[in-house]
């Protein structure tokens, strides 16, 4: 079966592919880890930004939401300084700002995943691609929670960011239908 061609560059991109991109979850930290690294990455590679992940766990205390929605812009230049981290300040005070929006959910919704997984019903969205041609960059859905994360405060979730992230967390499955890791196929 034909596999889908963008992890290939490398085994980090590969392992990522195989192991997490499109698997559903429901864990608030992880689901908050990766809107970050999805924001972090506007403008560069997913590569890059996978390649500084274990320096984004270890500066955000692997994004732990309370400990990250308490840091002070002194921290923040701490981590800017310290750490093998993208050096963009605005994306470095994101982290901060969307877990103080992922806490004001948490107390709406009583979780993120609650909130995020509203928008399509507790069900995934199961695309069926023959090729990466076909895969859009943004979709109605990524446009209508963009919308609302930006309502509640959240910061890099343009439409596109927002389809990347919600591929990441498995609310969209993406893969081609003729890879092995299409939830048809698993």
């Amino acid at each position: 079966m034909e596999q889908c061609s963008w992890p290939k560059s490398s085994e980090m991109m590969q392992a990522y592919h195989d192991e997490e991109w499109c698997r559903p979850t429901r864990d608030d930290r992880y689901i908050f880890e990766l809107l970050n690294l999805e924001g972090a990455q506007a403008g560069l590679s997913w590569s890059i930004v996978l390649a500084k992940r274990g320096a984004y766990q270890a500066a955000f205390k692997n994004f732990d939401i309370d400990y990250c929605a308490g840091l002070s812009d002194a921290d923040l230049e701490a981590i800017k300084e310290n750490y093998n981290v993208i050096k963009h300040f605005a994306k470095l005070k994101s982290v901060r700002s969307n877990a103080q929006a992922v806490q004001k959910v948490q107390k709406e919704f009583g979780s993120f995943a609650d909130f995020l997984w509203d928008f399509v019903k507790s069900e995934p969205i199961i695309n069926e691609w023959e090729s990466q041609s076909q895969m859009p960059a943004d979709s109605p859905l990524s446009l209508q929670v963009s919308k609302e994360l930006k309502k509640c405060g959240f910061k890099f979730v343009g439409p596109v960011t927002t389809y990347s992230f919600l591929q990441a967390i498995g609310m969209i499955d993406d893969h081609l239908k003729t890879c092995d890791f299409h939830t048809l196929n698993r």
